[in-house]
C-alpha cells in the first residue's frame, strides 16, 4: 500500500501594484565580470540590426516586480525582453518593471549562471523564491534561457501548459526564440579584447547578427577595398596615358602626326 500525501501548499496570490517611490531595490553583486558583457553583446547585435523599437523594453540587472501574497518580490535577470510597454515621461528613468493590463507581458528572460549557486534553476516556492519558479509560475515568461559560460552550456525552456519544457537545439546547436524570430547559440571569438564563448543571434536564413564593432570593421574593409580599386584604376589609367605618349613620340620620330 502506497500512502499518498496531498500537498497543502496554497497557490500564491499575485497582484501587480506600483512600487512605492521609497522602496529600496536589492543591490546584489554580480556573479562575474562577464555577465554584463554577455548582456551588452546581445542587445548591441539587436540594435545594430535595426530590431530594437522605441516601444520595447530590453534590460540587464533590472528589477522585475510582483506582489506575492501582499509582499513585494523583485528579481533582476541578467537580460530580458518585453515587446511593448507604456511610455514614461521624458524626465523619468525606469527603475523597475511591473506588469499591468496595458503592457504586453515579459517575453524572454535570460540568466547567466555564476560560479556560485545563484538559484537560476531553483523551484523554491517560498521566499526567497527560486528564479525558475518566479519566472515560470509568477511572471509566466514564455521563454527562459540559462547559460553557463564555464561549461559552456546553453538551455532554453519554453512555457507549455504552465510549466517549462526543455527545448532541443537544431543541427547547428542553436535554439529558436519565437518571441524574437531569431536563433540563439554559442559563438567563440573575440569582443572587447576578450576571446571566449559568447551568446549570439542568427536570423532565419542562418546569418549571424553582427555587433556594431563587426559592422564598423566590415565597412572599414569595404572602404579600404574601394580605395584600393580606385587606386588601381588610377594606376591603369596612368599606364595607358604613358603608353599613348610613348606611341605618339615614336610616330613623330617617323614623321607621322599622331593627331592627324
Amino acid at each position: 500500500m502506497v500512502l499518498q500525501i496531498q500537498s497543502t501548499q496554497k497557490e500564491p496570490t499575485i497582484t501587480w501594484e506600483a512600487l512605492p517611490h521609497d522602496f529600496i531595490l536589492p543591490d546584489d553583486p554580480l556573479g562575474n565580470i562577464q555577465q554584463p558583457l554577455l548582456a551588452g553583446a546581445l542587445t548591441d547585435a539587436l540594435h545594430n540590426s535595426g530590431l530594437i523599437q522605441t516601444q520595447m523594453l530590453i534590460g540587464s540587472n533590472f528589477g522585475l516586480v510582483a506582489m506575492i501574497n501582499k509582499k513585494i518580490t523583485v528579481k533582476a535577470p541578467d537580460w530580458f525582453y518585453v515587446p511593448q510597454v507604456q511610455p514614461v515621461a521624458a524626465n523619468v528613468i525606469r527603475r523597475t518593471y511591473t506588469m499591468n493590463l496595458k503592457d504586453i507581458p515579459i517575453a524572454v528572460v535570460m540568466e547567466f549562471l555564476s560560479d556560485t549557486e545563484g538559484g537560476e534553476l531553483s523551484v523554491r516556492s517560498t521566499p526567497p523564491y527560486g528564479k525558475l519558479y518566479f519566472y515560470e509560475r509568477i511572471l509566466k515568461v514564455p521563454t527562459y534561457v540559462t547559460y553557463d559560460p564555464y561549461e559552456p552550456n546553453l538551455e532554453v525552456r519554453c512555457l507549455q501548459n504552465g510549466r517549462y519544457t526543455l527545448q532541443l537545439a537544431d543541427s547547428n546547436g542553436r535554439f529558436w526564440i519565437p518571441e524574437l524570430n531569431l536563433f540563439l547559440g554559442i559563438w567563440y571569438g573575440e569582443r572587447l579584447c576578450q576571446t571566449t564563448n559568447w551568446l549570439r543571434w542568427w536570423d532565419t536564413e542562418g546569418n549571424l547578427l553582427l555587433w556594431s564593432s563587426e559592422q564598423a570593421e566590415q565597412e572599414r574593409q569595404r572602404a579600404e577595398q574601394e580605395s584600393q580599386r580606385a587606386e588601381q584604376e588610377s594606376q591603369r589609367a596612368e599606364q595607358e596615358r604613358q603608353r599613348a605618349d610613348i606611341l605618339a613620340a615614336r610616330l613623330r620620330e617617323l614623321g607621322v602626326d599622331p593627331n592627324a
